[in-house]
């Protein structure tokens, strides 16, 4: 397939300016780029790399993270956010070590269907690792395509994506695929951004949008929808051996991580440490805590008690587990926030916070 002159100017602006020295970009490896391109999905590359470093130390390769627990590798994913991203590649990592041999698949279909990875991830990775033609599609592109061909309409919508796939389709050349598919998602991500450096742009002459100066229009943004509000109240138990934590159950928010008990209601709070037997002292009420997820709004009241240690009829509920700093507990990042917040103004020691000794066996 000829190369058209639009993937030809991306690709002459990305030898000089593009991004070469990302790490999953050396060693260049079907596992390196797979898990990149699960955690760049709606992160930023810098806050990316800290991550990504973290993770191939702890996980090296398929092997070593389809053997890890499901708290070792959230625990490695805290602070990133979508949880479910993290529980989907540790799946696909044991269904890669089960199936595949260890081997990241060639095959788009078989990458496809693993769990996590739609289509634009797929060739996104099968580009960039094997080389292989394959289009993709993320958010980066997605405002590139809409901008450069004025397309109307939220790309959300099924007639619009499919229009923007057919354009992506169109421009990915039959070679230096790999080199292309960086460009193009570079270019959306330091240049065709929400506010777009039009003058630095190698593909402004042929954009629509800027001729027509509608780049503040295009791509169509989301139609408004009011958020729905909810509240729940937290129970932060502070006792002798820490403060208690829940894990929370593989799917919805915070999936799998471990966070304060939660409750609709004080009253329903008041009612669980009563029914189990936590004798409490004082119990006050920090300020609440706020966070917004993608369809809701959540805020969520922390009541802080002190307690003595589990009764019987809970302290063999594996759900529960007291928190003094241990780097292998996911912790979702209100939680943290909060605990740093706690030991802030109590001391480490009063809160029983401070971390334990770690001895090599």
């Amino acid at each position: 397939m000829s190369m058209d002159a639009f993937a030809r100017r991306l690709l002459d602006w990305f030898d000089e300016h593009g991004r070469h020295d990302l790490p999953w970009q050396e060693p260049r490896t079907a596992y390196r780029v797979w898990v990149s391109e699960i955690m760049l999905q709606q992160t930023r590359v810098s806050t990316v790399i800290p991550y990504f470093h973290r993770f191939m130390q702890a996980f090296p390769g398929i092997a070593e993270l389809a053997a890890a627990s499901d708290d070792a590798v959230m625990a490695h994913w805290a602070g990133l956010g979508y949880y479910s991203r993290a529980r989907n590649l540790h799946r696909a990592a044991g269904i890669l070590a089960e199936e595949h041999g260890g081997r990241f698949p060639r095959d788009f279909e078989a990458v496809v269907a693993l769990p996590g990875i739609g289509p634009s991830t797929a060739g996104a990775i099968l580009a960039q690792a094997f080389g292989q033609r394959h289009a993709i599609l993320d958010g980066n592109v997605k405002r590139v395509l809409a901008r450069q061909h004025a397309v109307e309409g939220w790309p959300g919508r099924t007639a619009v994506n499919r229009e923007l796939w057919a354009l992506a389709e169109g421009h990915t050349p039959g070679e230096r695929v790999a080199d292309y598919t960086q460009a193009i998602m570079d270019l959306g991500a330091t240049i065709c951004r929400s506010r777009p450096e039009c003058e630095r742009c190698p593909v402004a002459a042929t954009c629509r949008a800027r001729v027509e100066g509608r780049t503040a229009d295009l791509p169509t943004p989301r139609p408004r929808k009011r958020l729905p509000e909810r509240e729940s109240w937290m129970l932060v138990a502070a006792g002798p051996e820490g403060v208690l934590l829940e894990k929370r159950p593989p799917s919805g928010i915070w999936g799998g991580m471990w966070c304060f008990p939660e409750f609709p209601g004080r009253a329903e709070l008041e009612d669980w440490l009563a029914n189990n037997g936590l004798a409490t002292g004082a119990a006050h009420e920090r300020r609440a805590l706020r966070h917004t997820f993608t369809h809701f709004r959540l805020t969520a009241r922390p009541l802080v008690v002190e307690t003595g240690g589990l009764p019987p009829a809970i302290a063999d509920d594996d759900r529960l587990a007291w928190y003094r700093g241990q780097s292998d507990m996911g912790l979702a990042a209100p939680v943290r926030k909060l605990i740093d917040s706690l030991t802030r103004d109590a001391g480490q020691r009063e809160m029983n916070l401070e971390p334990r000794e770690e001895r090599n066996p």
